[in-house]
C-alpha cells in the first residue's frame, strides 16, 4: 500500500514538473503603488450621489441607440495632497447585454426594458471599467469637481416602460 502511495506522489510530482516546464508565449508585468494617502471622496458609498434622470416616455425612443437628453453630475474630490496633480475616474456595474458602454437598470420590481444608462466624459462615451479623461487636481481642501454625464440609451426599438434606475460604483485612479 506505501509502495502505491509513493509511486502516485512521484507521478503527480512528474505530471505537474512537466506542466510548469511548458514553453510560455509571452509575459505580462504588473506595476504600481498604493499610496499612503489620496483625496477625501465626498461621494462615498455611505454617502452616494443621486443623478436625477427625469421622466421620460417610452415613446421618445424611437429606435435603437436612441438617446435621452444628458444631465450633468459631478463626482467631488477634496483634500488632496499635493503630491498628486490628477486623476481618472472609473465607473463599475453590470453591463447591458454585455455592451460596457450602457449599465444595465437594477433588477426593480416592474423595471423598464429595452433601455439602460449611458456614461460620458470630455472625451466621450466613458465604458465600464475603463479609466475616465484625466482631470486636473487643485491640492489642499479646495473642491475638485470631476464632471460627466449621464443619458438614457435605447438597445432595441422595443422600449417598455417602468422604474429606470441603475447603480454603478467607482473608483478614483491617480495620476
Amino acid at each position: 500500500m506505501k509502495k502505491n502511495l509513493i509511486a502516485l506522489a512521484i507521478a503527480a510530482t512528474a505530471v505537474l514538473s512537466a506542466a510548469n516546464a511548458s514553453a510560455a508565449a509571452g509575459q505580462v508585468n504588473f506595476t504600481g503603488k498604493i499610496l499612503e494617502t489620496g483625496c477625501d471622496v465626498v461621494n462615498t458609498v455611505a454617502s452616494p450621489l443621486t443623478v436625477a434622470m427625469g421622466q421620460i416616455a417610452k415613446s421618445e425612443f424611437t429606435a435603437g441607440n436612441t438617446l435621452s437628453a444628458a444631465q450633468t453630475f459631478k463626482i467631488q474630490l477634496t483634500n488632496c495632497p499635493a503630491a498628486i496633480p490628477s486623476a481618472r475616474i472609473s465607473f463599475d456595474g453590470t453591463p447591458l447585454n454585455g455592451d460596457t458602454s450602457v449599465l444595465q437598470l437594477n433588477a426593480d420590481n416592474g423595471v423598464a426594458t429595452g433601455v439602460g444608462i449611458q456614461i460620458s466624459d470630455t472625451a466621450g462615451v466613458l465604458p465600464l471599467r475603463q479609466p475616465s479623461a484625466t482631470y486636473t487636481l487643485v491640492s489642499g481642501s479646495d473642491m475638485n469637481d470631476l464632471a460627466f454625464t449621464a443619458r438614457y440609451k435605447a438597445v432595441g426599438t422595443a422600449v417598455t416602460a417602468g422604474p429606470a434606475n441603475a447603480t454603478a460604483n467607482f473608483s478614483v485612479i491617480y495620476n
